[in-house]
């Protein structure tokens, strides 16, 4: 017979894993930090059979506030609807949606890709609706936006910013 506990085949719990801390979030609050819809339709009464493109452009916006473990998330979003003939503006959206985040047990060198990648995932519906609702209400087909992937937004931001610094530095001989 052996001293040794028996198993039953199950792995043993790694130290390491049990060390981690837990991760916790809280969402305190969500609240439109500011928003602007102009109807340019209406205000010059454009002419003719209008087919409208929309754009869409995504920032994120991040800050540790005054609280221990308190941040906020800004996710910012301009959409940008234009006649396709004639490039003409028909309305234009610009909405800033904040959520106010308490996060604990994420490594200090991992926290600013959690912020931006995590915390907007939490509040994109309550952005998507917005967008849809105030595009309807300002008498336009409702806009929709797409799932958006907060990882691959996040990566090409690193990846711009690098590409940025690449060219800011003399040329090397």
């Amino acid at each position: 017979m052996s001293d040794a506990p028996e198993t039953n085949g199950a792995a043993k719990p790694d130290a390491a894993a049990a060390a981690q801390p837990k991760i916790t979030q809280r969402v305190i609050a969500q609240y439109i930090r500011d928003m602007s819809f102009e109807n340019v339709l209406a205000q010059k009464g454009l002419q003719g059979n209008i087919q409208p493109e929309a754009s869409v452009q995504v920032n994120l916006d991040a800050r540790k506030r005054g609280a221990d473990n308190q941040y906020e998330v800004i996710t910012k979003i301009k959409v940008t609807s234009k006649a396709k003939e004639s490039g003409d503006t028909i309305f234009l959206l610009e909405l800033e949606y904040a959520g106010v985040f308490v996060i604990e047990g994420v490594p200090e060198e991992q926290m600013h890709p959690y912020l931006l990648i995590e915390c907007p995932r939490i509040t994109f519906p309550f952005v998507r609706r917005i967008v849809s609702d105030v595009t309807r209400d300002g008498g336009f087909m409702p806009i929709n936006l797409e799932n958006i992937d907060f990882l691959a937004l996040y990566r090409n931001e690193l990846a711009r910013r690098a590409q940025e610094a690449q060219a800011g530095k003399p040329a090397q001989a």
